[in-house]
């Protein structure tokens, strides 16, 4: 168990996994407790870190943005400099919805999300190839989503 807690905020923490619109007085009955002490520990969850934020999850194929593409970028040589320059770079790429640095064959994990091929083209040559630093990029194209659990298992 984390530390400083105890089974009921492990309980909050995942009824809110499943779902974050829950009125207080729907989380305390969730919980077996009233709205007061549910409201503090909710509240205490989040001043201590445990909850980051709470956010709406759509449909990414609905926006059309149907393809789904992790890519693999190997950086030409490594170093706090370079790497935090590389970060940097990425976070003004809106396509780019998650990024990992990763220890292997690669240095980090792209999560990349595309209208279309043409665009995940234009993304690799006019962005991500624009960025000094890198040197291969591998890119695994996602065919079907099996499992996509949002939560954190505890």
């Amino acid at each position: 168990m984390a530390e400083g807690l105890d089974k009921t905020d492990l309980q909050i923490l995942k009824t809110l996994q499943k779902n974050a619109k829950l009125t207080t007085k729907e989380l305390a009955d969730a919980v077996h407790l009233t709205p007061t002490p549910v409201f503090e520990r909710q509240k205490r969850l989040e001043r201590q870190g445990y909850i980051k934020k709470y956010v709406a999850i759509v449909d990414p194929e609905k926006l059309g943005l149907g393809l789904l593409v992790f890519c693999k970028v190997k950086l030409k040589q490594i170093n706090h400099e370079i790497a935090d320059a590389f970060t940097r770079s990425i976070m003004f790429i809106p396509e780019v919805t998650e990024c990992y640095n990763t220890s292997g064959a690669y240095d980090y994990l792209l999560k990349v999300r595309a209208r279309d091929m043409k665009q995940y083209q234009e993304f690799v040559l006019n962005k991500l190839g624009e960025i000094d630093s890198v040197g291969s990029i591998e890119s695994t194209f996602v065919m079907s989503e099996v499992k996509h659990n949002y939560g954190v298992n505890f």
